[in-house]
């Protein structure tokens, strides 16, 4: 990092950015200034809608067109603001690039990674010769971790993980050899070990470089591990700034006192050891594959055996690819296992020809990672929750209706907002609808898809303490499929790791993060970032120093 004395990369003073809105304007930045110097990792954290990505958004000219500026953003003497879009369009990638919360969105599923890295290349280095856009196209691979990256450069976006893709999409801002990297949230859809690779890469180009990197996530496991300084927002205001080390040992506000103690830690609060209770799902040597090219099946789930007891929260763990999603998806009748048995309430969950009866899916609610893109945006919330009502009921309208306000009075929301349509709530606020609607059945199995990675610490700690509040009502069993072990530690009693489609170990909560038999499982649990900025520093020490003696 670079010397306080010196002049900063990067200076915004007093930036605003104003929406219109049905009721006025809608300022969502108010007045925020800071700096971010060369060669520094500066997070900016806070709730949903503080203004962390309008920010971002603001720096390189990515703002919407409706959106009105105020203030300066000065980068080498120049302020940005009165750039034009030309101006600024040469600046994007040359100097300032970005890479996004989900990296499959920023590729075109269409063309190979080697097309779309030499069409980056040669914008911004018009000199080179293919053979030599090529060389470096395999030169960033390389550099971004990518394995065989010569021949990868035929691969298309669908033949990557998650992980790479986002390796491949820095790569891709590092083309132009930028000075300043912005990162929104960009590791909030992974998977612990991949995500600590990922920020292995971003610290060790920061050295490397000397890059600055502003990086906006509400992960503060990931703010401790790599940021030199945080910035606090809410309200689109600036509530506090600090050096990372002060800021977690001596949070000086409130709010960021409030967002401190919301982490779930993975280092305690856990159930000690019970008796697992009385089976309500059991799933015996389940097999699922899908079919790939030439009529061949690729197996995605093989033999996978477990149970859940009624009342039971138990946790579905493993790196992306492992099958946790498939499982969720054959519980809820949308794909078709290849073999074994599935018994909901001792009765089989698949009927003749492999299908769901509809008797048996109005047993299951299911909620979902991104809340805003399970509901149908054309209905109102209260049409949303009323839905499975009129599907699944004979109910009449009074009673559907009563039923449906009764639901939005239990996930803490006001009964007015039944007319409101999903682009009218933040996310939490959509997740806590999504949830009112996968219990109006009162189901007897619930199974949630990532419900808290892409929300905030103060939002996640409000919808798993909504889940445990309903559990203990309706008594349903919950497979809760996750990334996270922090929340699953705090939520769940038994555990399920999967590794390649496989159980890699299950057993109680309590046993797994104190007693792992696996090597697999002792590697997820030590890819969790603590919210500790020394504890990941000594951590990341001993890597290094592991890697050195390797």
């Amino acid at each position: 990092m670079t010397s306080a004395n010196a002049a900063p990369l990067l200076a915004v003073n007093h930036l605003s950015v104003i929406y219109p809105g049905h009721q006025g304007e809608v300022k969502a930045v108010d007045g925020v200034s800071f700096t971010l110097a060369a060669g520094e990792m500066l997070a900016v954290i806070g709730e949903s809608g503080a203004g962390k990505s309008a920010i971002a958004q603001a720096i390189p000219g990515l703002l919407p067109g409706n959106a009105r500026l105020a203030g300066q953003i000065i980068y080498q003497d120049r302020d940005l603001l009165k750039r034009d879009r030309r101006s600024l369009a040469t600046l994007r990638g040359r100097e300032i690039a970005m890479i996004f919360q989900d990296p499959t969105a920023s590729l075109d599923p269409v063309f190979s990674i080697g097309r779309q890295m030499d069409e980056a290349i040669a914008l911004y280095e018009p000199q080179l010769t293919a053979a030599q856009r090529r060389a470096r196209a395999v030169e960033l691979l390389t550099l971004t971790g990518i394995p065989q990256a010569e021949k990868r450069l035929r691969g298309y976006p669908h033949q990557f993980s998650g992980g790479q893709i986002q390796r491949i999409m820095i790569a891709i801002a590092l083309a132009g050899r930028p000075k300043i990297l912005i990162a929104d949230e960009p590791t909030t859809a992974l998977d612990v070990t991949t995500q600590q690779e990922i920020l292995d890469l971003l610290f060790r180009l920061n050295q490397r470089y000397q890059m600055a990197v502003l990086l906006i996530t509400h992960d503060m496991g990931v703010v401790a591990d790599i940021a030199h300084r945080v910035l606090v927002m809410r309200h689109g205001r600036i509530v506090e700034q600090n050096a990372v080390d002060a800021l977690f040992s001596t949070p000086a506000h409130a709010y960021t006192q409030q967002l401190l103690a919301a982490v779930p830690s993975p280092a305690g609060g856990s159930l000690t050891d019970i008796p697992p209770p009385e089976p309500l799902l059991e799933v015996e040597h389940l097999s699922i594959s899908y079919a790939s090219t030439l009529g061949r099946r690729l197996p995605v789930v093989n033999d996978i055996s477990f149970a859940i007891g009624k009342g039971e929260f138990l946790g579905l763990l493993g790196e992306s690819g492992s099958g946790k999603t498939t499982i969720g998806r054959s519980l809820l009748g949308m794909i078709k296992p290849d073999g074994g048995m599935i018994r909901l309430a001792g009765e089989p969950l698949y009927a003749a020809k492999h299908r769901t009866t509809k008797a048996s899916r109005a047993k299951i609610g299911a909620i979902f990672q991104n809340p805003i893109s399970s509901l149908n945006p054309r209905m109102n919330i209260g049409q949303s929750i009323a839905e499975p009502l009129i599907t699944h009921t004979s109910l009449d309208r009074s009673a559907v209706n009563s039923r449906v306000a009764t639901l939005i009075d239990l996930v803490g929301l006001p009964a007015a907002w039944r007319e409101r349509y999903p682009y009218e709530l933040s996310g939490g606020q959509c997740q806590r609808i999504a949830i009112a609607r996968a219990i109006a059945l009162r189901p007897q199995l619930l199974i949630a898809d990532e419900p808290t990675s892409a929300l905030d610490v103060s939002i996640q700690q409000a919808i798993l303490t909504l889940l445990r509040n309903l559990q203990q009502e309706y008594q349903f069993a919950c497979l809760f499929i996750s990334h996270d072990l922090a929340v699953v530690r705090s939520l769940c009693q038994s555990i399920v790791v999967l590794k390649n489609g496989q159980v890699a170990e299950q057993g109680s909560v309590e046993r797994i993060f104190t007693r792992p038999e696996s090597d697999y499982t002792r590697t997820l649990i030590d890819s969790i970032p603590l919210a500790d900025p020394r504890y990941q520093q000594d951590k990341r020490q001993l890597r290094a120093s592991a890697r050195g003696a390797a």
